[in-house]
């Protein structure tokens, strides 16, 4: 099958696709376990019912980060972030502000500058839903969840503002 250009459409390698998913979760798991510790989020006072658990809180991105990879290769596969210039670096923005709430939040306890991360990072993920849904259809399905996510910690994040 051959683009509308005539040019042939260059096929990712299975081992491209598997560093796609790979580097992305190991990133995760890197800063899960070496920033997820959450003491100051552990030994809060008066925590609401909804403050879901440390252990669910990196489950939850591990999973988010998963489903983002999984997107990102059906873009991948369909030649999306050639077709689209502004794909690849929304991808990327989007892995890389999802790395940071660990550290920023948990250990150094800056809740303001945190919430200002997350609301950048929900901005980025509407613009990759937006953009993945013009390529394929189904990988926008897949980023649903992760915006889901994404705004439970922007709220999760605010209301930790006066209390870290």
């Amino acid at each position: 099958m051959r683009p509308k250009n005539g040019r042939k459409r260059k096929v990712p390698s299975a081992l491209s696709l598997a560093a796609a998913i790979a580097v992305p979760l190991a990133l995760t798991s890197f800063i899960i376990f070496n920033f997820g510790a959450g003491k100051r989020y552990r030994t809060l006072p008066n925590k609401p019912f909804w403050f879901a658990p440390l252990w669910l809180i990196h489950l939850a991105s591990f999973g988010s980060t998963f489903l983002m990879c999984l997107a990102t290769c059906l873009v991948w596969l369909v030649g999306g972030f050639n077709a689209d210039s502004d794909a690849l670096p929304l991808y990327i923005s989007q892995v890389a502000l999802s790395i940071v709430w660990d550290p920023l939040v948990l250990v150094i306890g800056s809740a303001r500058v945190g919430f200002v991360f997350c609301v950048v990072h929900f901005g980025t993920l509407v613009a990759c839903h937006r953009r993945f849904e013009k390529l394929i259809p189904s990988a926008k399905d897949l980023v649903t969840p992760c915006l889901l996510w994404s705004g439970f910690l922007t709220v999760l994040t605010y209301k930790l503002i006066d209390q870290l």
